[in-house]
């Protein structure tokens, strides 16, 4: 049995969030009773206790057969009032309407989640009408602008061993060669994303600095098409611009909760 800080977990509490990341995992794809017990090695007549325990609170919900589960409105208010409790995501808000105004193109606030990057604010461009990333979505750290920006921030020990995830044919699948481009973004002070998370899509990254190491990132993406060299000078200087008046903006970290 797993401990943190010489607690012991408790099952029944560890597998109720196993279900609901694995439900909300699977996305439009609801899931039947026996994949779902199958895939956390539990009882069918657990599963189906849970389920519906679950059902009863709003956090899973089910078609009209009874046959398939999928995550709970219950989840979304929770998630809506993380965002709306975080005093970092308030401060950022308005300047991604900053950045969004000024430069034309989809912005991305997110936050590192352990391999993961999870979108906490998005603007969407006005120019280009495909969402290619939302609130609540989350993307491997080393295949995105906001991801790789935040990896930059730490040192290549860290690193996991390879092979990566593939994305796309462009994401770095090997250590080494996504350990070079983390130099490169030290350097440069800013990542890029060539068409590594989407096809057809460019990202540039900003790491927050209001704390040590970077847990908060934002970016600009922009279609391949439209990314002339005088755009992209430009997404670089505004972009930089906003990351400095948000690091300013940010209360020092004793001025609030401390979450870990």
């Amino acid at each position: 049995m797993s401990e943190t800080d010489g607690v012991r977990e408790v099952k029944s509490a560890a597998r109720t969030v196993e279900l609901l990341e694995l439900l909300a995992a699977r996305g439009d794809r609801p899931a039947r009773l026996q994949e779902l017990a199958d895939e956390l090695g539990v009882p069918r007549s657990s599963m189906y206790a849970l389920l519906q325990t679950l059902i009863g609170r709003g956090w899973v919900r089910t078609d009209i057969t009874g046959s398939l589960y999928g995550i709970g409105i219950h989840a979304l208010l929770t998630g809506t009032s993380y965002l709306d409790s975080d005093p970092r995501v308030r401060i950022v808000r308005p300047y991604l309407d900053e950045a969004s105004d000024a430069l034309g193109e989809t912005i991305h606030m997110g936050r590192l989640d352990g391999r993961d990057v999870a979108y906490l604010a998005t603007r969407e461009s006005h120019e280009y009408l495909r969402t290619i990333s939302r609130v609540g979505r989350r993307l491997p750290a080393h295949v995105g602008a906001l991801g790789k920006a935040l990896l930059a921030e730490r040192d290549a020990e860290e690193l996991p061993e390879g092979p990566y995830e593939a994305m796309t044919p462009h994401t770095h699948t090997g250590r080494e060669a996504l350990a070079a481009d983390l130099d490169g973004i030290r350097a440069r002070g800013y990542s890029i994303d060539r068409e590594e998370g989407v096809l057809g899509i460019v990202g540039f990254g900003f790491a927050l600095r209001y704390e040590t190491p970077a847990q908060d990132a934002i970016s600009c993406s922009v279609p391949v098409a439209r990314l002339t060299p005088e755009h992209q000078e430009r997404i670089v200087a505004v972009m930089r611009e906003i990351r400095l008046k948000i690091e300013s903006s940010a209360p020092a970290a004793g001025g609030a909760a401390h979450w870990r």
